[in-house]
């Protein structure tokens, strides 16, 4: 943790860096608060002490400005003065502050509520690292680690909107692990769970960099293929289905399981219905598929005449 001393007076400077750096944290010296704002604009500070009556930007303005401008992360601040008045102190903390520290201030009290501003930001880093986590159990599916529905429905919508944009062309493709009840039924859910795994691994080995591939429930899979041609489609598909068709799982005392998957493919060159219309697109083109004996592959393009 690094901590930046803005005061104008040095003696108080050298005071303040030896007791901080004794508590192994680095130390940042400003002379005033203009300088020290001019840095934290490119270097957000976590930690200041701040003297209050210094020449071009006193310590209350610094810390208004610090509140103003929103820096990622929140930056902990103690004041310091010599003034004593209950209503100074009310000022200082209506201003941003923290903490209050008068001067002549102690060495055991200046070490003590340093530690509570570090104990408050070791707080919020953990909050920040568990929001984060449920960020991305929000975004990706906890058993494949492939893209989640709320998250590939996201990417999508800003797929159509570059679309509307840029116009060109968009393929969206909906696989489905075929009898994935019966698999379940005999051999249980946790060679089910494998198998989704194998599937979705498969699935992410085959499409491209800039191709989003979700779990979109179940055994249903769901990949977006921007700027994408019938043609590209096809051989995306093709590549995934001749992938999966090769894998086989092997059960402990049962026979090995083949893997079989159906695929339905849309693509447009114009977006009518917004993305349910999409997404509903690439489901009938998956139940056609279902519909002509599973294990194959049905592309539909949009626009060509029934």
């Amino acid at each position: 943790m690094q901590i930046a001393i803005v005061d104008d007076d040095p003696i108080a400077r050298q005071i303040l860096r030896s007791s901080i750096t004794r508590l192994g944290l680095e130390v940042l010296e400003f002379p005033d608060g203009g300088s020290a704002w001019d840095y934290f604009l490119a270097n957000p500070p976590r930690f200041v002490i701040t003297d209050w009556l210094m020449p071009n930007l006193d310590g209350l303005d610094l810390i208004r400005n610090i509140r103003s401008a929103h820096f990622h992360g929140y930056t902990y601040a103690i004041i310091l003065t010599g003034k004593e008045d209950k209503t100074d102190v009310v000022t200082g903390l209506s201003a941003g502050a923290d903490d209050y520290l008068t001067k002549p201030f102690d060495i055991s009290e200046l070490k003590a509520r340093v530690n509570i501003g570090l104990r408050i930001l070791d707080l919020e880093d953990d909050l920040n690292r568990a929001r984060e986590q449920m960020e991305r159990m929000a975004m990706y599916d906890y058993l494949t680690g492939l893209l989640s529905r709320r998250a590939i429905y996201s990417h999508l919508q800003g797929e159509v909107d570059r679309f509307y944009r840029e116009g060109g062309s968009l393929s969206i493709m909906m696989l489905d692990l075929d009898h994935f009840k019966a698999l379940n039924d005999s051999y249980g859910h946790m060679v089910g769970d494998q198998a989704l795994c194998l599937v979705a691994e498969q699935i992410s080995q085959s499409v491209r960099p800039y191709d989003w591939a979700a779990r979109w429930g179940g055994d249903e899979f769901l990949v977006v293929l921007p700027n994408t041609n019938r043609e590209q489609a096809e051989a995306v598909s093709n590549r995934i289905h001749s992938r999966i068709h090769k894998l086989v799982l092997t059960v402990p005392d049962k026979d090995p399981l083949q893997l079989q998957i159906s695929i339905g493919v849309i693509t447009t060159t114009k977006i009518q219905d917004g993305i349910d219309g999409l997404i509903q697109s690439a489901d009938e083109a998956l139940y056609t598929a279902k519909n002509r004996g599973k294990d194959c592959i049905f592309l539909k393009d949009l626009q060509a005449p029934e």
